[in-house]
This record gives C-alpha cells, sequence and structure tokens, in this order.
C-alpha cells in the first residue's frame, strides 16, 4: 500500500507540474487542441461465477492498479458528433488475483468514454474498453500437469496460456477540485479468458470499485476549435459478408483444432451510431470429434462424425454499434441445422444415440451448449468498404472459439441522396460529408 500512494503522489507530482508550465510554453500551446489527461486508480473488487477449482483454494480479493492517459473529443469528426463528443484512451491495468496459484496479470487496452452527465462539479460517463491481458501464471505453468488432476488444488485450472482477452466495463465518476485536478471513482466489471484458445478457459469475472485522481493539462483548450455541424449518414441499409477462421482447444493438452465460419446480413440504421438487422451463419468446427480427451461431445464407439456433422447453420439478430472507422458487433443466434446437439455425452450415455429436438433443455453451460449462441466483436474499415473483424463466439457466457476474419461493407445511399449515373453504393472515404 505504502508504494502505490508513493506512486500515486509521484504521478500527480508530475501531471500537474506539467500542466502548470504550460502556461509558459508557447510552442506546446499553440500546437491547437493538444488537451490530454493522466489518470491513476486503486481497485479492489471480488469474484463471480466463481468456478469449483477456486473454491479447493479460495483466494482473497482481487486488488489492482488502473492507469490511463485520455483525449478528449476535438469536435471535428462526425463519430464524435453522433456520440455526444466522447473521450478516447489508452489504459493499463494491473491485477493481484488474491492467490499465489492464480498469480497476477497486466493488460493493456484503447478505451472510450460515453457522456452520460456532465455538470459543473460532477460528470458520469460509461466506460468500454477491450484488449489484450498477459498473466504469469496459468495451466502450462503448475507443478502438477497431469490431465487427471486437472481439479487438483494445487493446480491452475482458470487459465490455460499466458494472453487472454481483457474486457472492461463499467460507470467512470469525476468530481472536480480544481480547473486541472479532480477526484475519479469506478465501478464496473472485468473479464479475462483465452476464448478457448486453450485450456482450461474458466477464466476470471470481477466486478470492482475503485478511487484514484485525474489530472487535465491544458484545460483552457477545450473551446477553442469550432465544433463543426456534420450531415447525418447517407445510407440506410448496409450488406455484409464476412469469412473468419481460427483455432480451438478441446482439451487440455495443447492440440488445436481448426474452425471457420461465414456470414452474410442485412442491417438497419436506426440512427447515425446504431444499427439493427438480420443475418445468415456457417459454422465449422473440426473439435465436433471422438478424437478428443476432453470434450462437450460424446465418444461412444457407434459415432462416425463426417464433415456434415461438423457443419452448424444459424440465423441471427445482428446488431452494430458505430464508432467511426470501428464497428462493434453484438449478435443473437438460433441454429436451424446442428447436428452436433445429438452428441452430447451424459444425453447419450442416458438415453443412447436419439437425435434431440431442434430446441432443447440445455444442462447449463460448460455442461452442454445451448440451441442459441451469441457473437461480440469488433471490425475496423481499413479500406473503401473492406474491413478486418475479430470476434467471440460463446453459447451465454462460455466461449466456443475465438476467430479472425475480413468482410465487405456494402451501404446502399438512401434514396435522396443517390444521384444520376452514379453507383448507388456508398464508399465512406475522408470527407464524404464535404461532397453531399
Amino acid at each position: 500500500m505504502k508504494r502505490f500512494s508513493l506512486l500515486l503522489l509521484i504521478t500527480l507530482f508530475t501531471a500537474l507540474t506539467f500542466a502548470e508550465n504550460k502556461s509558459t510554453n508557447k510552442n506546446f500551446t499553440q500546437s491547437g487542441n493538444d488537451r490530454f489527461a493522466i489518470k491513476a486508480q486503486g481497485i479492489m473488487g471480488f469474484y463471480i461465477d466463481v468456478h469449483d477449482n477456486m473454491r479447493a483454494d479460495m483466494p482473497s480479493a482481487p486488488t489492482g492498479l488502473m492507469f490511463g492517459i485520455e483525449f478528449p473529443s476535438s469536435q471535428q469528426r462526425p463519430w464524435q458528433q453522433y456520440l455526444l463528443n466522447p473521450t478516447v484512451g489508452l489504459g493499463m491495468t494491473y491485477l493481484n488475483f488474491g492467490s499465489e496459484r492464480f498469480g497476477h496479470a497486466v493488460a493493456l487496452y484503447p478505451y472510450i468514454l460515453l457522456n452520460c452527465i456532465r455538470t459543473q462539479h460532477f460528470e458520469m460517463k460509461v466506460k468500454l474498453a477491450p484488449g489484450l491481458a498477459v498473466v504469469n501464471e496459468h495451466w502450462y505453468t503448475q507443478e502438477d500437469q497431469n490431465t487427471d488432476h486437472y481439479y487438483e488444488a494445487t493446480t491452475n485450472a482458470i487459465f490455460g496460456c499466458y494472453l487472454n482477452a481483457y474486457l472492461n466495463a463499467g460507470l467512470n465518476l469525476n468530481f472536480p477540485i480544481t480547473r486541472n485536478f479532480a477526484i475519479n471513482g469506478e465501478f464496473g466489471f472485468i473479464h479475462m479468458s483465452n476464448g478457448r484458445v486453450c485450456m482450461p478457459n474458466v477464466g476470471a469475472n470481477i466486478f470492482y470499485g475503485g478511487v484514484g485522481f485525474i489530472a487535465t493539462v491544458n484545460p483552457d483548450k477545450e473551446d477553442e476549435r469550432t465544433p463543426i455541424k456534420f450531415p447525418n449518414l447517407p445510407y440506410k441499409w448496409s450488406l455484409n459478408i464476412t469469412a473468419a477462421a481460427s483455432a480451438q482447444a478441446a482439451d487440455i493438452e495443447k492440440h488445436k483444432f481448426a474452425v471457420a465460419s461465414f456470414h452474410t446480413g442485412a442491417v438497419y440504421n436506426v440512427c447515425n451510431w446504431y444499427s439493427v438487422g438480420g443475418g445468415f451463419d456457417v459454422f465449422f468446427n473440426d473439435a465436433i470429434s471422438k478424437n478428443t480427451r476432453r470434450n462437450l461431445y460424446s465418444k461412444h464407439e457407434d459415432i462416425n462424425y463426417t464433415f456434415s456433422d461438423k457443419l452448424r447453420v444459424g440465423v441471427a439478430i445482428n446488431n452494430e454499434f458505430k464508432f467511426g472507422m470501428l464497428t462493434t458487433i453484438f449478435d443473437w443466434g438460433v441454429y436451424l441445422y446442428n447436428p452436433s446437439r445429438n452428441y452430447y455425452h451424459d444425453y447419450v450415455r442416458d438415453h443412447g444415440l436419439v437425435k434431440r429436438p431442434l430446441f432443447y433443455k440445455s444442462k447449463g453451460p460448460g455442461t452442454e451448449e445451448a440451441f442459441h449462441y451469441f457473437r461480440f466483436g469488433v471490425k475496423c474499415r481499413v479500406w473503401d468498404n473492406i474491413y478486418l473483424q475479430a470476434t467471440c463466439k460463446t453459447h451465454m457466457q462460455i466461449a466456443e472459439f475465438v476467430e479472425f476474419g475480413i468482410g465487405y461493407q456494402i451501404p446502399f445511399l438512401s434514396k435522396e441522396k443517390r444521384k444520376d449515373d452514379e453507383s448507388i453504393i456508398f464508399h465512406p472515404r475522408r470527407g464524404w460529408w464535404e461532397r453531399n
């Protein structure tokens, strides 16, 4: 705790000294809207959805530090206007999981703060942050790696590899004290797991609270630039076509199975930052096989897995949230073709090789997969209408796989924006608002 307090004091002194000197540094302040803020917090939380392996050696409360550098909206981009001028930042989180067996983690991530309440003495913002985290203890660093001892208290059955996904969402609260300085608090949720890239993949789910400070550099620059008023997006419908692939671990050994998917769907722009529609999905998962030591699917000797057994087809409700070149995705779908639903070990053992209905009651995530699925992720436009995409497919809160793909988005101009002898397909090039 003493080291943490000393670190906060040093960071605070450096930030405020830098902010105080900005008034005498002409070259620095003449560069335009160069405001930024330095943030530091101490956090403490508790675990939710506690795994049985955790209970064998229940860790103490997870604690950590959060640091960030933030850049408020310049009010010079369409997406900033559409989202009420949010703040973006780069963050780093250090976590102590409260147990020597689970170790520590360091996460790096970008984040965005969406304005909810802004008054002279109080600000409340919603924080969203996806990133990557490295843990120093995981299954293959433990002394006991015998697969038969998977649930032994001496092994780490929480993280299966060093690199994990880091997801953070919460409420960020600012209480301004001076023009340069504010007390900062945060309440939120942290999820860490590897998306079944390797096993085990129990992960950590943590609710936390934190308190710290935020020091702003060049606060007088806020109103220096005149906000630009942008027109609405000139298209209402978009067609998305995406192909993706990756690998999945189906047991705690290092063997990987190929996964792939194809998605096509149409979404309607409800507003400038949100779209909703429907889509069609085809999934291939080579881990649907009896050639694994641990799997959700049956290893019954009478089952002969064919290519068609490893396919699943579904329809989904697609949701998109736009942040300029970045778009976040959240889909919910239902399987229309899913032969693997008949192969779960417990069901085959109890009932034999009997076909289950299309919609069935699941025994719970991690025991068997449900008749429906979720997919969430992010896509980034890299050139013209071409985008790169990273998504995670889950059944409830349990990941099936993480995949990476490439796609093409076709936005169709609304009738009032179409011109004679020109394509109705919209290509969102830089400065499109100046030509419409």
